[in-house]
């Protein structure tokens, strides 16, 4: 079976205690062991962190703007401030049982290397991004002629921290070029869902409006 044809569904977006958190945020902290060592990269706010801690999970955190520090640190979360392209080499290897970056994957200015670096600092790492796939980008680049805008990706073309957009087919591709092992991997739809079991990878590249990747280093 390719990689393409093993992206799989884990679970539904659902409330915990008072609060409604992200689908993607919970099927990250679904691919987690408690008690494992994990790195966030790109961390934002924290949100993802603190559903992580709440799990029994050991989280740090960087995060490039010091704004998304200072609310990380109000939070009572261990996060500094760095740059996915040009901080990661200061990490040893091994350091983490996981490293994830979250929605940042577009915003890096090498994709590659700083997806290499993931699986050299962590045992396993989970990459989630927007599909440029998606049918409603497609649809505003058919029909309207400009880039897309969305929920997801509302920036105008000339103001946007995005700068590498692909699609699910695009990083699978990625992970096959550097062998990288896709041990798990979901595309979600534009409510946060998952889509559904055994669908082939056209429908998820077509009908994923993210994918969230549980990747390993593969054997050589």
């Amino acid at each position: 079976m390719s990689a393409e044809q093993q992206i799989l569904p884990l679970v539904t977006p659902a409330p915990r205690g008072t609060e409604i958190y992200r689908g993607d945020h919970l099927l990250v902290a679904g691919m987690i062991e408690r008690g494992s060592k994990v790195l966030d990269v790109g961390c934002g706010d924290g949100d993802l962190l603190q559903l992580l801690e709440s799990r029994g999970i050991d989280g740090r955190g960087i995060e490039l703007s010091r704004e998304g520090v200072n609310r990380c640190v109000g939070k009572g979360l261990a996060v500094v401030q760095g740059d996915a392209d040009t901080d990661l080499i200061n990490y040893p290897n091994d350091a983490f049982d996981y490293v994830i970056l979250s929605q940042t994957l577009q915003a890096t200015r090498q994709p590659r290397v700083v997806l290499e670096n993931l699986l050299r600092i962590g045992r396993r790492a989970i990459v989630s991004f927007p599909n440029f796939g998606f049918w409603k980008m497609r649809l505003q680049l058919l029909v309207g002629g400009h880039m897309p805008r969305t929920e997801n990706l509302p920036a105008t073309w000339y103001d946007t921290p995005n700068i590498h957009f692909c699609t699910i087919k695009d990083f699978v591709q990625l992970c096959d070029e550097i062998n990288v092992k896709m041990e798990r991997a979901v595309a979600l739809d534009l409510y946060g869902r998952p889509l559904r079991l055994n669908a082939p990878w056209w429908f998820l590249n077509m009908f994923g409006e993210q994918g969230v990747f549980l990747l390993s280093r593969a054997a050589r």
